[in-house]
């Protein structure tokens, strides 16, 4: 019996689950979202978090003991040369992911289920992301309105300044 026993089984022997657990959550913080299964994301999604919260302290002590847990895989990037290293998983953790969680409590990461199934399995579909995906892309269409709002007001200022500068300015006698 599996009494009082946390988190699922998900058909694999221990091992495989450690080592699936420790890929989806580098993937995870490599990519700041992964579409998986819900189960699996469910089953890494408190993984993840534990990790983020080492990361909002930020001393060597956490960093070695997320070392120890996560393993400090390589970011690389294909480039028309080969292949480029572009830093560690547990490099982005500490110096991006965890100081941008640092006045919130908890609750990194969100659980978006799909409408898609996958095919082989008919599983159903997640997207695992940081939260604070979607506010990094929110700020940048409001600057774009904000920018035209600007370059139209320094236009018409610039109308205003050329308006001034044609009339002659008469002196004030006091």
């Amino acid at each position: 019996m599996r009494h009082r026993i946390a988190g699922g089984q998900l058909n694999r022997t221990s091992e495989h689950r450690l080592a699936m657990r420790r890929n989806l959550a580098a993937s995870l913080f490599e990519h700041e979202t992964i579409s998986t299964t819900v189960q699996k994301a469910k089953h890494v999604k408190s993984f993840a978090e534990k990790l983020i919260t080492l990361a909002r302290k930020g001393d060597l002590a956490s960093r070695r003991r997320a070392i120890a847990i996560l393993g400090n895989r390589n970011i690389v990037e294909q480039t028309d040369k080969g292949y480029e290293k572009k830093g560690t998983v547990i490099g982005k953790l500490f110096s991006e992911i965890g100081p941008r969680f640092l006045d919130r409590n908890g609750g990194y990461t969100r659980i978006i289920r799909l409408s898609k199934n996958r095919l082989g399995d008919n599983g159903q579909l997640a997207l695992l992301q940081l939260v604070g995906v979607d506010e990094k892309v929110e700020p940048k269409a409001k600057s774009k309105k904000k920018k035209a709002e600007t370059v139209k007001a320094v236009a018409e200022s610039k109308e205003t300044k050329v308006a001034e500068t044609d009339e002659v300015p008469e002196q004030a006698t006091e």
